[in-house]
């Protein structure tokens, strides 16, 4: 059964009405399955650091982008989802290519949601596992 408490579609995600960190990342979301939610970073000129590796802080604006998207669409219209805490761990690094986040809930409450956002390089290997919490606050 899905979680998604709202209409989501990838055309929508991926074509904002104004550009963003994802966008100008070029963050793609890549598929919306029926407890998770995955997208893609490619690893150029924008997302490495200056020896050649993604940056770290591009995983978990990954991460990030990933939960906090899973959230507001898990969440009753007119509510808003931000973020409380977010974690990395970085386990490989990516020089080239494309790295893949798959988020899947871990809980999701009323006030609060949990995800965990796992990342991989194009061979599915590990690149950062990170975890997310999220609040979800009423409609003013």
């Amino acid at each position: 059964m899905p979680i998604w408490k709202q209409p989501i579609d990838l055309h929508s995600l991926n074509h904002p009405a104004t550009p963003n960190a994802v966008t100008h990342l070029g963050i793609e979301f890549t598929e919306i399955g029926d407890d998770f939610l995955r997208a893609r970073v490619p690893v150029d000129e924008r997302t490495k650091q200056p020896f050649g590796l993604l940056h770290g802080g591009v995983s978990v604006v990954l991460a990030e982008t990933l939960g906090s998207v899973g959230a507001f669409y898990a969440s009753p219209e007119g509510c808003r989802a931000v973020g409380l805490d977010i974690n990395a761990n970085h386990l490989r690094a990516a020089t080239e290519g494309w790295v893949t986040g798959t988020a899947r809930p871990v809980h999701i409450g009323r006030t609060t949601h949990v995800w965990q956002i796992d990342m991989a390089n194009e061979a599915g290997d590990l690149t950062c596992v990170s975890r997310l919490t999220m609040a979800i606050l009423a409609p003013r």
